[in-house]
């Protein structure tokens, strides 16, 4: 199952949010959200560790009914990431419905 392009009501695949982000900056990205999700001390865990715990707080809004988990993939439902900067700052599929697509939000990530 993919998120088609124009589809704002749909779910919002967390691996292709990823792949949005671009490699160089995931690690940024998922601090950004494990701090939005607020974890204090993101900023400075190893990789490793950052990894573990965005799976984890992934799995949060899967037990919170906002997500639900698809192999390994996670599906998150419109307005599950609502008001994190770090999403706004992409732009495109998901980013409008934190009403703040383009905004920048704050964040320094590029798409």
């Amino acid at each position: 199952m993919t998120h088609p392009p124009g589809d704002k009501a749909g779910p919002l695949s967390w691996r292709a949010l990823e792949t949005r982000v671009g490699l160089d900056a995931l690690p940024d990205f998922h601090r950004a959200f494990l701090s939005w999700r607020g974890l204090e001390g993101a900023g400075a865990m190893p990789l490793r560790r950052v990894q573990q715990r965005v799976e984890a707080e992934l799995n949060r809004l899967v037990q919170a009914g906002q997500a639900r988990r698809e192999g390994e993939d996670w599906w998150l439902e419109p307005g599950a990431l609502a008001g994190f900067p770090a999403l706004a700052a992409l732009g495109g599929p998901g980013a409008d419905s934190t009403g703040a697509a383009g905004s920048g939000g704050g964040s320094t990530l590029e798409p």
